[in-house]
């Protein structure tokens, strides 16, 4: 997936704090690993994410923003 920068500055914006991303996570019922396959990163870097210690970049902070958006419109359907 090729990112311009104003499309990584749009999904930090659009990211959720790491705890709501957990908990969006949780609530829809999908694993670290699921979500890391989906994304294309270690469950452990997802761990990390939702820990507060390392942030996403580039085309996983795009991957990851999208797919926690999908998540919530999911769960608010």
């Amino acid at each position: 997936m090729a990112h311009t920068l104003t499309d990584e500055v749009r999904a930090r914006r659009a990211l959720p704090a790491p705890s709501m991303a957990r908990a969006i996570r949780v609530s829809a019922g999908v694993t670290q690993e699921r979500l890391a396959r989906e994304v294309g990163v270690t469950r452990a870097t997802v761990a990390r994410w939702e820990a507060s210690t390392r942030r996403p970049k580039g085309a996983h902070l795009e991957r990851y923003a999208a797919v926690l958006a999908a998540l919530q419109e999911a769960l608010a359907a």
